[in-house]
C-alpha cells in the first residue's frame, strides 16, 4: 500500500520516515518530495510497505505523532488526479 506523508519538517530523512514504520512491518520504499531547483523538502513523501494490514496499522499508530515538533499526518495515499491540458 502506497502510504502518504505530509507535514514533515524541512530537516526530516528519508531514514528517519522508514524508522518510524519499521516498526509495524517491511518498509518497501520511501520517497521524500523535493523542489526541483533546490532540493528543499516539500513537506511530504510516501512510504511503500507491501502488507496491507501492517499499512493500515502504520497509518492508525503514526497519524498525530509528533515528529521534529510537528505533527504527522499519514493517511492512504490517493491517486493523483490528471491534469488538464494547459493552453
Amino acid at each position: 500500500m502506497n502510504i502518504f506523508v505530509g507535514n514533515l519538517g524541512p530537516d526530516v530523512t528519508e531514514e528517519q520516515i522508514e524508522a518510524l514504520f519499521k516498526p509495524f512491518g517491511q518498509v518497501g520504499s520511501v520517497q521524500l518530495v523535493r523542489e526541483m531547483f533546490t532540493g528543499k523538502l516539500k513537506g511530504f513523501g510516501f512510504v511503500e510497505m507491501p502488507g496491507r494490514q501492517h499499512s493500515l496499522d502504520a497509518i492508525a499508530g503514526l497519524n498525530g505523532k509528533d515528529l521534529a515538533g510537528q505533527p504527522l499526518t499519514v493517511n492512504e495515499a490517493r491517486p493523483r488526479l490528471e491534469r488538464g491540458r494547459r493552453r
